[in-house]
């Protein structure tokens, strides 16, 4: 007898991994789960993991996608924020959510778009993921080209750079250079979780209004 996705219920902060998950599978389910859903999957090469964030996992990727909207608003960058959309190349059978993703530099080639298709579109500038409760699993965003990955959690802010098709660590953004973007996204995440968002986004624009 096969399971209905409607009959599998995967707690927060829990991940669920199935596989031998074909693509047409994949497209069902993501149908089936419908956009304005909880659960995030990340999809490669026949194995699908489906994971339920936990409420500060959510929090988390509000404060710093706010932080980085105020950056590029103060530097005048244009950008198209893209948040948690689903990332999938067919040809690749790669496919992912990241928490909130941005399209700076090609950020003129999906304006007026609602879905990306990496067969077509390129891959988002700057992709974050919240790694609260595990590490993320797949390789896809280095296999799907996404240039700047930040993965944060409980120690903080990582960087990860695209450098001939591998991921490496850096302490330094090419979307933000010169701007000691770990020191800031630890510090004001901290104070948001400290003496509130509102309080602390006040002092984050006072830094950037101070220092840039």
């Amino acid at each position: 007898m096969l399971l209905k996705l409607q009959q599998i219920i995967v707690k927060p902060g829990q991940q669920m991994l199935v596989k031998d998950i074909s693509w047409q599978q994949l497209e069902n389910i993501l149908e089936e789960m419908g956009e304005r859903r909880a659960a995030r999957i990340s999809y490669s090469h026949g194995w699908l993991e489906i994971m339920v964030p936990l409420p500060e996992h959510e929090k988390d990727k509000e404060y710093i996608g706010e932080l980085v909207r105020v950056l590029l608003d103060k530097l005048q960058i244009d950008f198209e924020p893209f948040g948690s959309t689903t990332l999938k190349n067919e040809r690749m059978l790669q496919a992912v959510e990241a928490d909130t993703s941005f399209y700076i530099q090609n950020q003129a080639a999906i304006i007026g778009k609602n879905r990306i298709d990496l067969n077509i579109d390129p891959p988002p500038d700057l992709a974050i993921k919240i790694d609260i409760t595990s590490r993320t699993r797949f390789d896809n965003y280095e296999i799907l080209g996404v240039p700047e990955l930040w993965r944060h959690t409980q120690q903080g802010l990582e960087i990860s750079i695209l450098q001939e098709g591998k991921y490496i660590k850096s302490q330094s953004s090419p979307n933000f250079p010169n701007i000691p973007i770990v020191e800031l996204v630890n510090e004001y995440v901290q104070q948001c979780l400290t003496i509130g968002r509102s309080q602390a986004m006040r002092n984050f624009r006072g830094w950037v209004k101070n220092n840039l």
